[in-house]
């Protein structure tokens, strides 16, 4: 190939990334608005769901107060896993008076990816509930733990710590493993017990 033709060629090939890129970049500022719109819509859900009582939510996004990063620290060496606590809220009802806690965590210990769940934790320590904002497990293994009938098991129970039995639960602090997906269920039971011991040891002051 000649010099000219090679330099055609890389020419060519330089404007057909340039346009690419350019294609790429549009489509992001296009989508990253709506993107945005439905995490924060998803976020708000998810609120709601763990702590229905809440009228209002006074949110610490940006933990200016550094008591996140703290115990994350804290939380690192305690057993359950890669997990981070990412947010948290304090519920408030009509009066203003707190009613409960949000917090949402992250556990990198998941079969498909990071696992993120947010937990409602009533006033006195007991966990209302759990919701996913990131779940992408197995089909009909580690998604089970979407399910209303597994999700159902950390509710309603005041404990400082869960664990995973394939056993069958006996206690309040037991879980039930997905049959097949022990993985999954560690992984999402570490990030309840960040949530937990971040709302006794953090929040509720």
């Amino acid at each position: 190939m000649s010099k000219g033709g090679f330099m055609k060629d890389a020419l060519i090939l330089f404007a057909i990334t340039l346009v690419a890129g350019a294609c790429l970049g549009g489509v992001y500022g296009v989508t990253k608005e709506p993107i945005a719109i439905a995490e924060q819509k998803a976020k708000e859900t998810a609120f709601r769901t763990v702590l229905p009582d809440a009228a209002s939510f006074d949110i610490d996004e940006n933990d200016e107060s550094g008591i996140r990063a703290a115990a994350n620290g804290d939380i690192a060496g305690m057993g359950f896993g890669n997990v981070t606590v990412d947010e948290s809220a304090v519920g408030m009802d009509a009066s203003g008076s707190p009613v409960g806690y949000v917090v949402t965590a992250t556990s990198k210990d998941g079969y498909g990816g990071a696992i993120t769940v947010t937990v409602g934790i009533l006033a006195d320590g007991t966990v209302n509930g759990i919701e996913f904002l990131t779940l992408a497990e197995t089909a009909g293994l580690g998604m089970n733990a979407g399910k209303p009938e597994w999700k159902i098991q950390y509710a309603g129970k005041n404990v400082d710590a869960f664990a995973v039995t394939k056993n069958g639960a006996s206690s309040d602090n037991e879980i039930n493993a997905i049959s097949g997906a022990t993985i999954t269920s560690n992984a999402v039971t570490g990030a309840v017990n960040a949530a937990v011991y971040f709302a006794k040891n953090c929040l509720a002051q």
